[in-house]
């Protein structure tokens, strides 16, 4: 984790489920993004997740990092 924040292109499933409101499901959905559309760019990225919308990014928004 880089300043305490959790790189979401390397952060393993039980590191994703650190995060506010990311529960298995969330981490499997950005393990399989990951793995099918290669890794996240910018942060907001995580928004085309499965799953993960606005309101579940702003809350993490401040914990991640790519």
């Amino acid at each position: 984790a880089e300043n305490g924040r959790i790189n979401i292109n390397t952060a393993s499933r039980e590191q994703l489920m650190t995060l506010p409101g990311i529960g298995e499901a969330r981490a499997e959905a950005i393990l399989k993004y990951r793995r099918e559309a290669g890794p996240f760019l910018v942060i907001e990225d995580i928004m085309k997740v499965s799953g993960i919308k606005e309101a579940a990014f702003l809350k993490i928004k401040d914990d991640i990092t790519v």
